[in-house]
């Protein structure tokens, strides 16, 4: 169950909030972003607060800014999407620095911006302090579907093997002269991309194969058995509780 390698976005530590269970910081990310967008876009102060919440949490973890913030660029197309928002939404019009913007539109990118970037560094916050292997484990823990979890766990286990074919038939290729510069080289990639697939769908096959003649009927065995204690839930639940007393004021304000 689960990958024997650390994934890019995991940083090594012994915080405290590494050391605590992952279904524990994985219900507690996932309250923290169902309170962020139950938010009203109009409570400002409020995400701001998330944010701090956030750097308080990073803080504890021993987790750079500078290594959140490289990481939250994964969020780009998001923000470019935000941008748009003004220029293309209806309704009441006003103008900023020459510009005719929606004031329809400045609300939903703010609202895009400020709810998006807040649940990517949750997210990485979770990646940056829990190994996959963590993860996986505590979706199954969390009674997440059975098939699902396996799933997941696989797609980890040979996403890697499965980059490194595509490297190897990429070098295939160079060492015979080839070099993608066109659309007439589009055939070659379609079938180097046929190519990889019959090859992955082989291998699944047999691992398939190597599993059943293992003994697999459907499940896969839990080697650990992750346990929380009380005061460990306290612990992972603050950051959400904090954050729905801000939304809470947020919504009486």
């Amino acid at each position: 169950m689960g990958a024997g390698h650390a994934h890019k976005l995991y940083r090594h530590g012994h915080s405290p909030v590494h050391g605590l269970p992952p279904h524990t910081k994985l219900a507690a990310v996932f309250a923290f972003v169902v309170v962020v967008v139950s938010t009203p876009r109009e409570a400002m102060w409020a995400f701001g607060l998330y944010a701090v919440l956030l750097g308080a949490v990073a803080y504890v973890a021993r987790v750079p800014a500078a290594f959140l913030l490289r990481r939250l660029l994964i969020e780009v197309p998001f923000v470019a999407f935000a941008v748009l928002m003004p220029f293309v939404a209806e309704g009441e019009r006003v103008d900023v620095l020459g510009l005719s913007l929606s004031v329809n539109g400045l609300w939903g990118a703010w609202n895009v911006l400020a709810k998006g970037t807040l649940g990517v560094a949750a997210s990485v916050l979770l990646a940056a302090t829990t190994e996959l292997r963590e993860l996986l484990l505590g979706l199954q823990r969390l009674k997440l579907p059975p098939l699902l979890v396996q799933i997941a766990s696989f797609m980890i286990r040979y996403g890697d093997v499965i980059t490194d074919e595509m490297r190897r038939m990429r070098i295939a290729r160079e060492s015979r002269g080839f070099e993608a510069s066109g659309v007439k080289h589009w055939g070659v990639l379609a079938k180097s991309a046929g190519a990889l697939f019959i090859r992955s769908y082989e291998r699944g096959e047999r691992v398939h194969l190597a599993m059943v003649s293992r003994g697999y009927a459907g499940s896969m065995p839990v080697i650990d058995e992750v346990t929380a204690s009380r005061a460990q839930w306290s612990y992972a639940l603050a950051l959400p509780c904090a954050a729905l007393l801000v939304c809470l004021l947020g919504w009486s304000l």
